[in-house]
C-alpha cells in the first residue's frame, strides 16, 4: 500500500502542475546549440536543470521529474556538493533571474551503469529541499515502460556550440532532431548499440560536450514526455552523426523503484 501511495502522489504532484506542458510556450524551429540549434524562448522547457560545480561552472544538464527528484546521466558523477540549478535561462553573470539553487540530499546510480559500454547512463538526485514549482519551473513527464516514440523530438541544453569552442553558451539552447530506429543507428555505431539506447539527430544538429544528463522530450497526449537522457555521441559533437540518449522507456522500472523506495 505504501508503494501504491508513493505512486499516488507523485502522479498528483505532476498532474497538479501540469506534467509536461510549459506555462511558457516553447517555439522550435523545424518542428518547429547544441550545435546548429537555436536559443530557447526563456523559460520554456521549465523541467531543465543546470548542474554546477559550487564556483557556478555547468558540467551537465538535468530533468526535474517532480518537486523533490532530477533525473541525469550517470556518467556526469554528480556529488552531493554540487549545484542543482532550476529556473536558469541566462547562467551568465549580472542576470536578475529568478532561480533556485538547490542541493542533493543523496544521488542514485543505475546499479548496472557500465562505464565502458555506457549502458544504463541513469542517475536520480534527491534534492535536499523541494523545488518550488511555478511559472519557471515544473516537472516533464516520464514516458512509461510500454510507450513507444516516432518522429521529431527535442533537446536542450547549455552544451557546446561546437567541440572546439572554449566556453558553453550563457543562454540555453534547443534543437529538434528525428528518432532513429536502433537498427538504422547501428549503421553508424555498430554493436555499440544497445536495448537501453535511443538514438536522435545524424539531421544537420547535434548535443554536444556540457548538454549531457539533459532532456531528449517528444510530444505524447500534448504533453512533453522524457524519452530520452543525452548520453554519448561524436566526440566532434558532428551533426551527421546521430547523438545517444539513455532510453527511458527500458530505465522506467528502476526509476519508479527508487522514487518508491526512498
Amino acid at each position: 500500500m505504501a508503494f501504491l501511495w508513493i505512486v499516488s502522489c507523485l502522479a498528483f504532484i505532476s498532474t497538479a502542475y501540469g506534467c509536461g506542458t510549459p506555462s511558457i510556450p516553447p517555439q522550435v524551429t523545424g518542428y518547429a546549440r547544441i550545435v546548429n540549434g537555436e536559443e530557447a524562448v526563456p523559460h520554456s522547457w521549465p523541467w531543465q536543470v543546470s548542474l554546477q560545480q559550487s564556483s557556478g561552472f555547468h558540467f551537465c544538464g538535468g530533468s526535474l521529474i517532480n518537486a523533490n527528484w532530477v533525473v541525469t546521466a550517470a556518467h556526469c558523477e554528480v556529488r552531493t556538493y554540487h549545484r542543482v540549478v532550476i529556473g536558469e535561462h541566462n547562467k551568465g553573470y549580472g542576470t536578475n533571474e529568478d532561480v533556485q539553487i538547490l542541493s542533493p540530499s543523496r544521488v542514485f546510480t543505475h546499479p548496472n551503469w557500465n562505464a565502458n559500454t555506457i549502458n544504463n547512463d541513469i542517475a536520480l538526485i534527491k534534492l535536499s529541499s523541494p523545488a518550488v514549482l511555478g511559472t519557471t519551473v515544473s516537472p516533464v513527464c516520464l514516458a512509461q515502460s510500454s510507450d513507444s516514440f516516432s518522429g521529431t523530438c527535442v533537446t536542450s541544453g547549455w552544451g557546446l556550440l561546437r567541440s572546439t569552442a572554449a566556453s558553453t553558451p550563457n543562454t540555453l539552447q534547443q534543437a529538434a532532431l528525428p528518432l532513429l530506429t536502433n537498427t538504422d543507428c547501428k549503421r553508424y555505431w555498430g554493436s555499440n548499440i544497445s536495448d537501453v539506447m535511443i538514438c536522435a539527430g545524424a539531421s544537420g544538429v547535434s548535443s554536444c560536450m556540457g548538454d549531457s544528463g539533459g532532456p531528449l522530450v517528444c510530444e505524447k497526449n500534448n504533453a512533453w514526455t522524457l524519452v530520452g537522457i543525452v548520453s554519448w555521441g561524436s566526440s566532434s559533437c558532428s551533426t551527421s552523426i546521430p547523438g545517444v540518449y539513455a532510453r527511458v522507456t527500458e530505465l522506467r522500472g528502476w526509476v519508479d523503484q527508487i522514487l518508491a523506495a526512498n
